[in-house]
């Protein structure tokens, strides 16, 4: 077994059983309409209920991500952000905090103002060219996610020349950049649904295992997407069975955290897995 931690504000979290990370959207315009919460009572119901059902990290995020979503600036991002960073810093102080950030201002005020304690970015360091340095100088985990071009454009590019040897090149060079500047506590996210068509992101799923590679922590975050309600013809209301099919296999590939709507049925996705995964083949050969 491969004994994996994050470095959280000074204190080594073991990853040895998988955590949950639980999405609180500041957005009116989130795809998934049951995450998003704007209202003080709304943030502060939403954050309870993650820790309470399990939740180990709290993701919040203040842009959507769909391809028919607007591109906020980073001081648009800050000013929808800043409120409900500071109604979650002062009624959870020891929650461990995410921010959803491709912007490196942002990352920045979150940390230093706010305490966040991981920057998550979708894109990987490319929309703000600053994200890797800052990062670097605020000394906290990252979470390192694979996309082309923007939320807005990245259904144009979904051509590779071998799909997933050009998303693992991708990582290689990226992480060897942050280790480059300093940063050792990264995450990588394959980015499901982010520049890949629908059947890309079942090979994407089918090849899960191939990212141990670089010996980072795998996050996966397949939450209520298309992928999975598409192939079924319901809806991402409808979509909770599907997703925790898939994130039962990604924990069965490796994955050391869930990224979802539905904490409390992924909480249980990862106690069954790991019960199960005590037991060797051999040892259940009667």
């Amino acid at each position: 077994m491969i004994h994996q931690t994050i470095n959280i504000k000074g204190k080594l979290v073991s990853l040895d059983t998988p955590l949950v990370m639980g999405i609180v959207n500041i957005t009116p315009d989130s795809f998934y309409q049951g995450s998003r919460k704007q209202s003080e009572k709304e943030i502060v119901e939403r954050v309870q209920q993650i820790i309470d059902q399990g939740g180990s990290i709290i993701d919040i995020g203040g842009q959507s991500t769909t391809p028919t979503s607007t591109l906020h600036t980073a001081k648009e991002e800050m000013e929808r952000l800043a409120p409900a960073l500071s109604i979650i810093q002062r009624e959870f102080p020891n929650a461990i905090l995410s921010v959803d950030t491709f912007y490196s201002d942002v990352a920045k005020a979150s940390v230093e103002k706010y305490g966040v304690a991981i920057i998550n970015d979708i894109s990987g360091g490319q929309i703000d060219n600053q994200m890797f340095a800052t990062v670097a100088n605020l000394n906290v985990p990252y979470i390192l996610m694979h996309m082309r071009g923007t939320p807005q454009t990245m259904q144009q590019h979904t051509s590779y020349n071998n799909f997933i040897q050009d998303i693992i090149f991708y990582f290689s060079e990226k992480i060897a950049h942050l280790n480059s500047l300093g940063v050792n506590d990264i995450i990588v996210d394959p980015g499901f649904g982010f520049s890949k068509t629908l059947e890309q992101n079942y090979e994407l799923m089918a090849h899960l295992k191939y990212f141990h590679i670089f010996d980072t922590p795998l996050l996966v975050g397949i939450s209520r997407k298309s992928m999975l309600y598409k192939p079924l013809e319901i809806t991402a209301n409808e979509s909770l069975n599907a997703t925790t099919v898939l994130n039962t296999y990604a924990l069965q590939s490796g994955a050391k955290i869930l990224r979802v709507h539905d904490v409390k049925e992924a909480v249980e996705c990862v106690k069954l897995t790991d019960k199960l995964n005590k037991y060797t083949p051999q040892q259940l050969i009667y």
